[in-house]
């Protein structure tokens, strides 16, 4: 197309004819949540207010109070990251205490793409003590270190498009960039099993294996053995303590604590393994979760109106990120934060 034809179909196409709003939840349709928000401007619309509009419709249907941990999965500039991080800790502790008092059971809503296992940890101890019950929903993403957490509740409410992810560790390698350390495993443990191999029988290890060990850091396979055994301890004591409470075993009878220990390391492990899984990266639905993991998983739209009201919030958290430099929401009726992006001037 020649450029000053081109040029005139994006004025035609533009900011020109985009409908300006007050509200996205009320002008949003079922089965095109976001679809239909696309063209539409909100000058003076309170984004706060919105989601805690949406949240309210949430609570309206569940009967107990709402917290949302939600990252940019979106919109992240290159060389950000809105991975989980001690950062989140001071923000996500105020939100917690600012549920009021006699409440026994509370929903999370996360959106995030993994982070720090330690830190997951660090979430769970402020939300235990106070909550008997705890059920998360994942409208989307909840990779890695996300996955963990998830696993400390008592219920996992999955939307039909979301997925969980492995729970491998990665660790920095020696320029800095992370890494899964089960791939830095497997490939040790290859190394190893082709070099006994080629030892027993009268043959030298092979060159190249040998120059990748030269070039492999001592530290960080110390790092991605220790990570990947705090990753599976984690997520066995959340499994057998909360999410398999009510576990019956195969007889009908409720399982015994061995039988639960038993089958909460069983499903860390297997989370764990990239032999499994092949990436790091790899989606886990909610139909593999049950049959490959042994979770059960809740379906929204088994309780009338939540699917639709999960998948109209996850719209407005869409369409925040997509068209802002948020970062991180932290939010509930009673409390609200708002992370933006700060990513760092390039060195000259």
């Amino acid at each position: 197309m020649p450029k000053n034809r081109r040029n005139k179909f994006i004025q035609a196409h533009s900011g020109s004819h985009k409908q300006a709003v007050n509200s996205l939840l009320d002008v949003m349709q079922d089965g095109n949540e976001y679809g239909s928000l696309v063209g539409v401007t909100v000058p003076n619309m309170n984004f706060r207010d919105e989601l805690q509009r949406g949240i309210a419709e949430i609570e309206a249907i569940r009967n107990h109070p709402l917290i949302v941990y939600a990252a940019n999965v979106t919109n992240a500039p290159a060389g950000s990251s809105p991975d989980i991080s001690y950062i989140d800790d001071l923000p996500f502790s105020e939100m917690v205490s600012a549920i009021p008092a006699g409440m026994d059971t509370l929903d999370i809503l996360i959106v995030t793409p993994g982070g720090s296992a330690q830190q997951v940890s660090q979430f769970v101890n402020h939300l235990r003590p106070r909550f008997d019950n705890v059920e998360f929903m994942i409208p989307h993403m909840a990779m890695s270190a996300g996955t963990i957490w998830a696993l400390s509740g008592n219920e996992i409410w999955m939307d039909a498009r979301a997925f969980i992810g492995p729970i491998d560790p990665q660790v920095p390698g020696k320029d800095g960039r992370f890494v899964p350390a089960q791939a830095i495993l497997a490939l040790l443990k290859r190394i190893q099993e082709s070099g006994q191999e080629n030892i027993n029988n009268g043959k030298n290890p092979d060159w190249s294996d040998i120059m990748i060990l030269q070039n492999m850091d001592a530290k960080e396979i110390g790092n991605a053995l220790s990570l990947t055994k705090y990753s599976v301890q984690l997520a066995t004591e959340y499994l057998k303590t909360h999410k398999f409470k009510g576990l019956l075993n195969s007889d009908g009878k409720p399982a015994t604590d061995v039988e639960r220990a038993t089958k909460a390391e069983q499903v860390a492990t297997l989370l764990c393994s990239h032999e499994h899984w092949r990436t790091h990266s790899h989606g886990i639905s909610r139909n593999v979760a049950a049959s490959e993991l042994g979770l059960k998983i809740r379906h929204p739209e088994d309780v009338p109106g939540l699917e639709r009201a999960i998948r109209r919030f996850w719209a407005l958290l869409y369409f925040l990120f997509d068209n802002s430099d948020i970062m991180k929401v932290f939010i509930s009726n009673q409390y609200s934060l708002f992370k933006k992006f700060r990513l760092k001037a390039p060195s000259t």
